[in-house]
This record gives C-alpha cells, sequence and structure tokens, in this order.
C-alpha cells in the first residue's frame, strides 16, 4: 500500500508537471502540416505588374537561420545515403513514434558520465528543431524539449517515416560554403564530391554520414575521423542495411572529398592526406547555381513572407499564380546595380524602390550581388540600421509644416546641456544660417536645434506616422539619426514628398489564383494616410531637390550623384558613427527609393567612403535604370505655392508667408525677425510665375572659390565653399545686393571679420558662453572645450 502511495504521489507529480508545461509552453505551437511544402515544390508561378512571368515559389526549410530551397524527393536521393544517415543520427528511427525515450535515457547517461549533451534527438525531433521550430535556435531548454516531444508525436501521426526522414534530408546542415551554408543532402553532395545526392556510393554516402555531427571539423580531420567510417559500415551490417561484402567494398573504395589530396592503399588505409583547397566546397556551392540562376530571389522571398500569414503555406505553395507589383525592368536595374557596386572590402548592401502613388513594391534587392547565389538574408526588408542624416529631411519638413520657412535661420552654435553634438568637422560659426544652408551641407549644430524648438515627442509621433520605429528614450540624438530602419521603411517614407504628403504601407502581392484560376486573395485597395498636406509635402520636396542640386561637385555637393539626366530629383545622403553605415534615400516623380551600404555584421567602413559617393550612384543606377523608356515626368505642383530668391538661392514658399521676413531661432524658443545673418531681400509686388517644375539655383554664398573643395571627409556635412551663380533664370530676376559674407564651416581662406552692421547676435540664455557675442569672431572658429564634444552622427 505504501509502495503504491508513493507510486501514485508521483504519477500525480509527473502529470501536474506536464500540465503546466502544457500551460505553459503548449497552446501556441506550430502547424506540423506546414512540412507538406515538399509536395509543392516550384508550382507556384509569380508574375509581374506587367503580367510577365518572373519566377516559380519553391518551399523552403530553414536550418539554423539558413534555407535550402533546392527539396530533393526521396528517389533524388541516393539509398546509401538514406541507409547510412538513419544508423548513424537514429538507428531506432522505423521503430519509434518520434521520441525515442531509450536514446534519451542513452544520452543522459552520456552526457553524466562523459559531460557531453548532446545526442537523445530523434531524427524526428530534430526535423522539428530545424523546421517549425527554428526560432528558438537549436536551445537546449526545457521549453525546446517539451514542444519538440509534442510536435514530434504529431509529426508521426501525420507523415510516414520516409517523407520525414526525406524532410530531414534536407534540412540537415552539412557545413560551411563560404558565401552560404551547405543545407541538404543536393548541396551536400555536389559541395563535398561534385555530384548530384542520387549518384552517391555508399563510401561518399557514408562519409557525408559521419561529418553530420561537426561538419567544419570533421571535414578538416580526415584522418583523424576516418575510423568513423568503419564503425558506421559495421553498423549498417548489424542493423542489416548492408552485407558485409558491401561494407568491405566501400572502406577500399577511395573518395576525394573537395579540396583533399588523398592517397590510398589498397586496403582502405591511408598513404596520406593533405587539405589543399578548403575553399573548393564554396566555388562547388557557386558551381551548383549562380547568381544568374536566381534572379529576382530577394523580391521572391518577400512575396512569400507577405503572403505566408494571409494565405497559408498550402495555398501559397499549392500551385496557382501570384501577380504583383514589381517592375520587371526596375528589378533588373537594380540587381544591375548591386553587381556593379564597388563597396569597400567586407561590405554589402540593400535596396528598395517603391512607386509613391500606390506604395507597390517596384524592386527589392537584399544582399551585394555576386556570381555565387545570394544569401538569405535580405537587407532591404529584415534589416535595421541606423539611418544617419537621411532622418533630416523629415525633421526640417516637420518643421515646414509648423509654420516655418527655408529662409528662416539657426544657430550654429554648441548646444547647451549634457549632449554635445558637433558638426562633422568639430567646427561651427556661431552665426545663424538658414534651413536649407543647413540641410544641403547636413549641419549638425542647427538640426538639434531646430528638433529642439519643435520638440521630441512631436517628432517621433510623425516618425511613426512615416511607419518608422523610433528608439526608446532617443533624445536628441534622434533628430541626426539614431533611428533604425530598413531601405523599404525609408523608401516609404521618403515617397510622402512625391506624392502630395501620402503614406502608403509597402505591399507586394496584387492579387492570388488558386489552380483552377479561382481568385483566393485580392489586396485591397492602397489606403493612404495623410502624414503632410499637399504644400508642407511641396516645400520639404524643395529642399530635397536643393540637396542633389543647389552645390556643384566642386562645391562639395552631397548628392551630385543622384542627378538622373531628363528628370527632376530629390534625396538626402546618410552617414553614421564611425560610418558603419552609408544611405542614401531619395525621390523622382514615379519612383521612390532607398539604398544601405555596410558590413552584414556591423563594424566601421574605411574612412574614405562617403555616403555621397558609394550609395548613392548606387541609387541612381537602379533609378535610372527603372526609369529608362519612360517620357521624363515632372513633380505635380500643388496650389498655393510661390517662389523667392534667397542669397541666389530660389526657394518655395506658401503664398501667405513668401514676403514674410524669415525668423531667427536659436532652438531653446528665442528668435527675431531679422533673419540672423541672412536678412531677406525685397522682393518685387508681382513676380514672374515659376514654372511648374522649377530647378533650384544654387546656394547662398556669394564669395568667390578660387579653386576646386578637395572631397570630403566621411560625412554628409561638406567643408562649404562658394558655387557659381545659376545660369538658369529663376522665376523673380533680381539683382545682387551687396552683404557681408556668409560663414562657411571651413573656408579656404579666412573670411571678413567685420561686424555685420545688420545683426547682433543673441546670447543663448541657458548657456551665454556658447553663442559668441561678437560677430567678428573668424569662421569655423571652436571656442568649446573639444574634451566633452561627442562627435556627430554625421
Amino acid at each position: 500500500m505504501r509502495f503504491s502511495g508513493v507510486l501514485g504521489g508521483a504519477l500525480l507529480v509527473v502529470a501536474a508537471g506536464v500540465g503546466g508545461a502544457w500551460y505553459a509552453w503548449g497552446r501556441d505551437l506550430p502547424s506540423v502540416s506546414d512540412l507538406d511544402v515538399l509536395e509543392y515544390s516550384g508550382q507556384t508561378r509569380v508574375y509581374d505588374r506587367a503580367g510577365s512571368l518572373v519566377g516559380t515559389l519553391s518551399p523552403s526549410l530553414s536550418s539554423g537561420g539558413s534555407v535550402n530551397r533546392d527539396l530533393l524527393k526521396a528517389s533524388q536521393i541516393s539509398p546509401w545515403l538514406q541507409k547510412a544517415v538513419v544508423t548513424s543520427e537514429d538507428r531506432r528511427f522505423y521503430r519509434h513514434s518520434g521520441v525515442d525515450v531509450i536514446g534519451i535515457a542513452r544520452g543522459l547517461v552520456k552526457g553524466v558520465l562523459e559531460n557531453d549533451l548532446e545526442g537523445g534527438s530523434s531524427i524526428t525531433q530534430q526535423v522539428v528543431k530545424n523546421t517549425l521550430l527554428a526560432d528558438l535556435e537549436g536551445a537546449r531548454t526545457a521549453e525546446r524539449k517539451f514542444k519538440e516531444a509534442v510536435l514530434a508525436f504529431q509529426l508521426e501521426r501525420n507523415f510516414n517515416k520516409d517523407q520525414i526522414l526525406n524532410a530531414y534530408l534536407n534540412v540537415i546542415y552539412w557545413g560551411d560554403g563560404g558565401s552560404r551554408d551547405i543545407i541538404g543532402a543536393g548541396s551536400a553532395a555536389n559541395a563535398y564530391f561534385r555530384k548530384s545526392a542520387a549518384d552517391l556510393n555508399l563510401a561518399e554516402s557514408v562519409y557525408l554520414a559521419t561529418i553530420i555531427p561537426a561538419p567544419n571539423r570533421r571535414y578538416k580531420e580526415f584522418r583523424a575521423f576516418r575510423p568513423l567510417m568503419k564503425d558506421l559500415l559495421s553498423r549498417m551490417v548489424e542493423d542489416g542495411q548492408i552485407t558485409q561484402a558491401e561494407a568491405n567494398a566501400a572502406w577500399k573504395t577511395p573518395i576525394y572529398p573537395a579540396g583533399w589530396r588523398i592517397g590510398w592503399n589498397d586496403d582502405g588505409t591511408l598513404r596520406s592526406a593533405v587539405l589543399e583547397r578548403p575553399s573548393r566546397l564554396g566555388e562547388n556551392m557557386n558551381l551548383l547555381g549562380g547568381a544568374r540562376l536566381y534572379p529576382n530571389q530577394f523580391y521572391l522571398q518577400a512575396v512569400e513572407k507577405e503572403l505566408l500569414p494571409l494565405i497559408g503555406r498550402k495555398a501559397l505553395y499549392g500551385g496557382g499564380k501570384i501577380y504583383t507589383g514589381m517592375s520587371a525592368a526596375a528589378q533588373a536595374a537594380a540587381e544591375a546595380a548591386s553587381r556593379g557596386a564597388d563597396l569597400p572590402e567586407g561590405a554589402t548592401l540593400g535596396a528598395a524602390l517603391v512607386r509613391p502613388d500606390s506604395g507597390e513594391v517596384l524592386a527589392l534587392v537584399g544582399q551585394k550581388l555576386t556570381e555565387g547565389r545570394p544569401g538569405d538574408w535580405n537587407n532591404a526588408t529584415q534589416a535595421r540600421r541606423q539611418v544617419g542624416s537621411s532622418i533630416k529631411p523629415l525633421l526640417y519638413t516637420l518643421a515646414l509644416e509648423k509654420g516655418w520657412k527655408q529662409s528662416d535661420t539657426v544657430l550654429d552654435a554648441p548646444i547647451s546641456g549634457t549632449y554635445q553634438p558637433m558638426n562633422y568637422d568639430r567646427r561651427w560659426t556661431g552665426r545663424y544660417v538658414t534651413m536649407r544652408y543647413s540641410l544641403d551641407r547636413s549641419l549638425n549644430l542647427p538640426t538639434v536645434r531646430i528638433g529642439q524648438e519643435l520638440g521630441i515627442p512631436t517628432f517621433e509621433a510623425k516618425l511613426r506616422d512615416l511607419g518608422l520605429t523610433p528608439p526608446p528614450d532617443g533624445g536628441l540624438s534622434l533628430t541626426i539619426g539614431t533611428l533604425e530602419a530598413s531601405p523599404l521603411q525609408m523608401a516609404a517614407a521618403y515617397a510622402t514628398f512625391a506624392n502630395g504628403g501620402l503614406y502608403y504601407a509597402p505591399t507586394l502581392v496584387r492579387k492570388v489564383e488558386d489552380p483552377r484560376g479561382k481568385v483566393i486573395y485580392t489586396r485591397p485597395a492602397p489606403t493612404p494616410k495623410r502624414v503632410w498636406d499637399a504644400q508642407t509635402a511641396w516645400l520639404g520636396l524643395d529642399m530635397l531637390r536643393g540637396v542633389v542640386n543647389d552645390l556643384t561637385p566642386a562645391q562639395g555637393g552631397l548628392a551630385t550623384r543622384a542627378q538622373i539626366p531628363g528628370w527632376p530629383v530629390g534625396g538626402k545622403t546618410g552617414t553614421t558613427n564611425d560610418i558603419k553605415d552609408l544611405w542614401f534615400a531619395g525621390v523622382t516623380p514615379t519612383v521612390a527609393g532607398a539604398v544601405w551600404v555596410g558590413k552584414q555584421e556591423g563594424g566601421p567602413l574605411p574612412s574614405w567612403a562617403l555616403s555621397g559617393q558609394i550609395p548613392t550612384p548606387i541609387w541612381q543606377r537602379a533609378v535610372a535604370g527603372a526609369l529608362a523608356g519612360q517620357t521624363p515626368g515632372t513633380f505635380t505642383e500643388p496650389s498655393g505655392i510661390t517662389y523667392r530668391v534667397v542669397r541666389q538661392v530660389n526657394m518655395a514658399f506658401r503664398d501667405s508667408d513668401a514676403d514674410s521676413a524669415p525668423v531667427a531661432r536659436d532652438g531653446n524658443g528665442a528668435r527675431t525677425g531679422t533673419g540672423g545673418f541672412f536678412p531677406r531681400r525685397n522682393a518685387p509686388a508681382q513676380p514672374a510665375a515659376p514654372e511648374p517644375d522649377p530647378t533650384p539655383a544654387p546656394a547662398e554664398i556669394v564669395v568667390p572659390d578660387p579653386e576646386p573643395t578637395p572631397e570630403p571627409t566621411p560625412t554628409d556635412v561638406i567643408p562649404a565653399t562658394p558655387p557659381e551663380p545659376d545660369p538658369t533664370p529663376t522665376p523673380e530676376p533680381v539683382t545682387p545686393v551687396p552683404t557681408p559674407d556668409v560663414p562657411v564651416q571651413d573656408p579656404p581662406d579666412p573670411l571678413p571679420t567685420e561686424p555685420d552692421p545688420g545683426f547682433t547676435p543673441e546670447p543663448d540664455p541657458a548657456d551665454p558662453g556658447a553663442i559668441p557675442t561678437d560677430p567678428g569672431i573668424p569662421d569655423g572658429q571652436d571656442t568649446t572645450d573639444p574634451v566633452n564634444e561627442i562627435l556627430p552622427l554625421d
């Protein structure tokens, strides 16, 4: 009685534990039916916006974050390999029901006696771990083991043993193939032996089975692990998988894994074994299929991710047709730009193009494309990288929405308080510069002051409206680029400048038909959210076009390489601290896009890497290719816009603000109507009507440039030098009025130091010492203590 009571108590404890585990982990298990994708490989066809076939969707199985899209049926895999893997990995595979209790007990004993926690998982459990539970990343936790066991039992009830084994052979990791992992039997056979999986002999199959537990280490130590092959052959004989004669013949069969030079004796022993070229594994992988065989891969991947939660895997891979918003021309141009991109060593990229009028995604490229098969990670959609100064136009346009004008001036001087950003060259002028001037040169100090005055919560709310997610507690650093985003997110945010202020969430798929032609999914009509009024969007666009056009290359223009002949272009570069991320985001009337360049694993790029010279030309080539063959168009200008020339720059204004004096701001709410060092010129009462799509005149400086400026250092802010007058007629003919020279950040020669008779700088009441009270201080002289300076993001 006492024994039965103890047993009953133990059973109650076990039942309670199982019940608790089910309550905690068993209610959100994935469906084992997802693994039926093996039945549908390559049947679903994908079409672009013109109705042309652009690819087929192949289901994939993941292993440790890597994806195998070359799924093989059992008939395509050597029977020798199937038998060797079963004996090596799970000898009781055909006798258990998903969880091998005996194997688990053996694994526990091994763990206790040999301090080896590996082993014990059945093939069925490993399939579950590497597919349905891949997001747990193989962590040895009670949760993973519980979920593995439950799903393994379910898997065994829904699929037969041969189907489960075939799934395992398609998903298992078989080593490092250089640019991509070796996943599945097909890739392994090609990488190690330059054969199809169906053609592997017994000796080769046994070799591949013995390296599964630690392929990278065992591959490099052929002599040390050669005895495992003999042991596996003996066990296969014991299990009745092969005869002794077949085992003896396989032991004496010479094999030559890629990269090895091996000398064999007739009895199967080694004379020599030298690993000469381990890179051959990757070379063989590339020969399996180069980039030419995988066009549109990143777009197709994104289509899968968009549709999977909407229609499920059976519908997604069950055949039929998917119609997308892809432009085949834009996708081809983006891929060509990626292949031709001249990147720093170790860098890759991500690029996304969208239609401003609908949010439809025209093109996606997630990696720097080479002759090898592209990696699986899609930087265009999955990466989240700090955007640097490419965020500034969003802040400046927010200021315009709040009633500021491009001609309003902001103090270029150190910020009071603990946060101490600096302009890229660690210099400041102590003078007021126009918003246009500041954005053209990507000055950090005026930008942060704009953020101070507008308020960070207000800016964060606007970023959320634009589909972006500001970091928690970003503070003032948010104004100069600590936001993290993907190229697709930035492209969608910038598209609002080209469509009159409407935000469209990016989409890829228009509709899906099943194999019988029945429509099973139709995208709802794109519903935009108004984030800017039309006039504000136009004013922001006018400033973006200034970044591209106001300064010539010799004057250090940040984005001149974005120009596309015949098309109006606006955009902004971006660079983050330590030059980890380089950006360009921009718009044309029919295409908006963004390009990111950086290292996949993070880390700094070389000091010579410039955002205007690396991502900007990639963007230009991709967008120019997307626009090829189209009649150049113009942006649609809203009513209520007029133009004035301020310091030789043609600026857009609301009609109501066109003749208002510029306001000088210091970021703390103090302001004057004098315009600081940029007094407005008197404009005629009836200015000439502007063209529908005016070309901005060059920048506000009239100091002659004695010689071209050298290339800027790695940041968006350049040592500005005076631009030449723009020969393009402006809507308002103005005779230049002599005024004091405009301050520049780092002029080639000292500028005059006489006080400006029309302006008296006002000290910052919070930090009077931060603002020079003598306008005669030479431009660029830094009077702050550099010990406390924090380098800017850009």
